[in-house]
């Protein structure tokens, strides 16, 4: 089970990959980055995709159905990925469930030419279910 520069590393394998990272959506923090970052600095994008994550994960209208007869409630956030599509590029935020607080997620940032979006989202959700957060 990879690590987070493991995990980080094979993301930044995936076609058209230009940076990626592991952030903290609560706190807004890069807890490790790999590759470039959009804006020249890891922290800042850090800061300004979490967010984004953020909003996402506590909005009401991103929630998952609860009370009807055979579904449980799920643990972590009701998103599994965002998907932001530039001119340029593809951001790929991928929540990852852990034992704690479920605050953090995968940023991957592809070259719009070059990515594979599918392949990305694929490999991004088998990366974060063998992450393993030390």
């Amino acid at each position: 089970m990879p690590g987070i520069d493991e995990c980080l590393l094979e993301a930044m394998a995936l076609p058209g990959a230009r940076g990626a990272s592991l952030v903290d959506w609560s706190s807004g923090l890069a807890l490790g980055t790999a590759g470039d970052s959009p804006v020249g600095d890891h922290e800042t994008t850090a800061a300004e995709t979490a967010e984004l994550a953020r909003a996402a994960a506590e909005y009401e209208s991103f929630a998952p159905e609860t009370g009807r007869a055979g579904q449980e409630d799920l643990a972590g956030p009701p998103v599994e990925d965002l998907i932001v599509t530039t001119r340029s590029g593809y951001h790929v935020l991928r929540f990852v469930e852990t034992s704690f607080d479920s605050s953090v997620f995968l940023h991957l940032w592809l070259d719009r030419a070059d990515g594979n979006l599918a392949l990305a989202r694929h490999r991004l959700r088998a990366l974060a279910e063998e992450l393993v957060l030390r």
